[in-house]
């Protein structure tokens, strides 16, 4: 290719990416407006569902108390009404006017319960939705500046692309998608988790300074254990992400242990009968290898809990001498194992394409065996030196 016919490609391919910067910049600010505007409406609802639990427990503590008066004041109503010589007719009258009044208010009272209750759970469902909305918007925002980030990059390598880089352009592409993804995860579960967790604990602690106030200590006592059980939750679920971030049992213990306490996990939480077993003399790998192994099992057994709709899920680990064989089998619903090859494969079967392709970099092979009511069967196969053991 002569030096003019390269700058013609170059010039025209430039005038072409410098289009296309300049809708997607455009758009992506319009993404980004949009999803500020959602962001906004979050943080409103949010505020006001706050302000209508509490109003809620609130008026469920008044309803229990006009429940308590309503009965007192309809045993005085009764025993008034019998006792003709104790008691005159305006004492009757007090005691009906009183029963009627408790009865009214009851009524009031547990109607507002019910708005309130409403109110509450259709705030939760809009929250909801607008969680998702604002997940895929920011799912777009962050693909598009990962696109607009290549589409701004120096130019003069434009010929070098074209000739030798595509693949590897494509697989740093995926990488940073895939960074992104891991980020919005971890905000996802600590804003489900932990997050949600203290500002409950924050509400409690203000119903229970009130109910100090007016010196109710039983139901003070049931609070603060709320509390005490809310905390333990919520420092539960900031230790399970971190393990999941770097399970630091692979360091200390290695692969085998370390897989051997998630499949645990996984049977505890998720209810699904597990199986375990090692095969072969266990030998310590590169911590990069451990960590990658450890991540294909975890997206296997996730991407089972996900579709698979399983009951039962096993985990098989052969050690060999130059080689490292996993195996993971579940009785779920299954699927044409040959749709994987399809290009519209991607959007169906994400997850476990992309163990394929982590598998191919560290230059092992993947299978997958399933057929629909016949459960999924995954074995990979992961080369392993001489000088990777760490035995």
């Amino acid at each position: 290719m002569g030096v003019n016919a390269v700058d013609l490609q170059v010039n025209a391919i430039d005038k072409v990416i410098k289009n296309a910067i300049e809708v997607m910049e455009s758009s992506k600010y319009q993404i980004f407006e949009i999803c500020d505007a959602a962001r906004q409406e979050f943080g409103n609802l949010e505020k006001e569902l706050v302000e209508i639990l509490e109003q809620t427990t609130q008026t469920i503590l008044k309803v229990d108390q006009l429940e308590v008066d309503y009965r007192k004041a309809r045993v005085r109503l009764t025993e008034v009404s019998r006792d003709f010589q104790r008691f005159t007719e305006n004492d009757i009258k007090v005691a009906y006017e009183l029963a009627t009044k408790m009865q009214l208010e009851l009524t009031i009272q547990r109607e507002k319960e019910a708005q309130l209750k409403n109110r509450r759970d259709e705030l939760k469902l809009r929250i909801r939705n607008l969680e998702r909305s604002i997940e895929r918007a920011e799912v777009l925002g962050s693909q598009m500046n990962v696109v607009l980030e290549y589409l701004s990059g120096d130019l003069n390598q434009v010929t070098r692309i074209l000739e030798s880089a595509k693949n590897r352009q494509l697989l740093g592409l995926k990488i940073i998608l895939a960074q992104e993804e891991e980020r919005k995860r971890i905000a996802r579960e600590i804003h489900d988790g932990p997050a949600q967790s203290m500002a409950n604990i924050v509400l409690r602690t203000e119903i229970a300074e009130r109910m100090i106030g007016k010196q109710e200590f039983d139901m003070v006592r049931v609070e603060l254990g709320d509390l005490k059980s809310q905390v333990r939750t919520g420092l539960e679920e900031i230790r399970k992400i971190i393990f999941n971030l770097r399970p630091m049992a692979l360091d200390d213990l290695g692969l085998i242990p370390t897989l051997r306490k998630y499949v645990q996990d996984y049977e505890e939480k998720t209810k699904i009968r597990t199986r375990f077993e090692m095969i072969g003399k266990e030998a310590r790998l590169p911590s990069a290898m451990e960590v990658a192994i450890y991540r294909l099992v975890q997206e296997a057994f996730t991407n089972a809990l996900k579709h698979a709709n399983a009951s039962f899920i096993s985990l098989e680990i052969t050690f060999q001498l130059h080689m490292v064989k996993i195996s993971i089998q579940d009785n779920g619903v299954g699927f044409k194992a040959e749709k994987l090859e399809l290009p519209t494969a991607a959007g169906t079967h994400y997850g476990l394409i992309g163990m394929r392709e982590r598998v191919e970099l560290l230059e092992g092979r993947m299978e997958i065996f399933s057929e629909p009511g016949s459960g999924t069967k995954i074995t990979m196969l992961i080369p392993i030196s001489g000088d990777n053991r760490k035995e």
